[in-house]
C-alpha cells in the first residue's frame, strides 16, 4: 500500500497502537534522529508525525495502515 503527503495512518508501538499524518516519502536513503535508514522506490519509507507527541518517525508503508475515520 502507498500513501501519500497528508495521509492520516496508524502503527503499532510498543505503547499501542499510535497514529498521525505522513509529512513525506522518502525513496532513497537516508537518516532520521541519527538512524539511518535504506529506502527505495520498491520499498520506500514515510515520514510521520504523531498526532499526539509531534515527534516524527519513519516506517515502512508496510508498517503503515490508513486510519479509519
Amino acid at each position: 500500500m502507498t500513501f501519500s503527503k497528508g495521509d492520516h495512518v496508524t502503527w503499532n508501538t510498543p505503547q499501542g497502537e499510535t497514529h498521525g499524518t505522513v509529512v513525506e516519502k522518502r525513496e532513497k536513503e537516508f537518516q532520521l534522529d541519527g538512524q539511518k535508514f535504506t529506502a527505495s522506490g520498491d520499498e520506500p519509507y514515510f515520514i510521520v508525525e504523531s498526532d499526539k507527541s509531534g515527534s516524527k518517525a519513519a516506517h515502512k508503508g508496510s508498517s503503515l495502515s490508513a486510519k479509519k475515520s
